[in-house]
């Protein structure tokens, strides 16, 4: 079993409402990432990404951020974060984005017109945030999407799934009976 998977098994579950949630160091920051995890992840993503033909790694802040910032130092592919702030400069484009936990506006900087990206997070989960990500980068940018890859993804129907986006994964789980649950240790994609 790969550190990945032994990981969210190991990790806590905390219920949130109605809700189960897993608490996991690449999701949420605690506990803390070791490195040997970190360093298997960005191996499996440098495996499955399309990263031939991309001109920068797009990722939402703030959990996509690590492991987007070790893909690009392990690839010397430009880094793109996408901010909750404003910052009001030439060419930010604001999106809206709507999850099963909360809603906000996020802003696009330094992503251009041609540009073929690959979008980079850590959870897929109801698919709202990429959902708004992948429309605002195609719609409002014109960039070109040439890959999406998150690391997990939450099991269940999520807004991608009547879409034209493929999301490959490293993992599938599942939060059952307290439990995390791998649902396919590959992923998708």
């Amino acid at each position: 079993m790969d550190q990945l998977q032994q990981s969210l098994l190991d990790a806590p579950i905390i219920e949130k409402g109605e809700y189960e949630y897993f608490v996991h160091p690449i999701s949420d920051g605690v506990p803390m990432l070791e490195p040997g995890l970190l360093r298997e992840i960005v191996i499996k993503i440098i495996r499955k990404a399309e990263l031939e033909n991309v001109d920068k790694i797009v990722t939402p802040a703030a959990m996509g951020i690590h492991i987007s910032t070790a893909v690009s130092l392990m690839t010397d592919i430009p880094l793109v974060v996408i901010r909750k702030r404003q910052y009001g400069l030439e060419g930010e484009v604001p999106l809206f984005q709507q999850t099963g936990y909360s809603e906000s506006e996020m802003y696009i900087n330094d992503v251009e017109e041609g540009d073929r990206v690959l979008v980079l997070d850590d959870v897929l989960s109801t698919g709202g945030t990429m959902k708004a990500i992948l429309g605002a980068l195609k719609d409002d940018v014109g960039a070109d999407v040439v890959d999406v890859v998150a690391v997990i993804k939450k099991a269940g129907p999520n807004e991608l799934d009547d879409t034209d986006y493929d999301v490959k994964t490293l993992i599938n789980v599942t939060v059952e009976d307290g439990e995390v649950v791998i649902v396919d240790e590959h992923g998708d994609g």
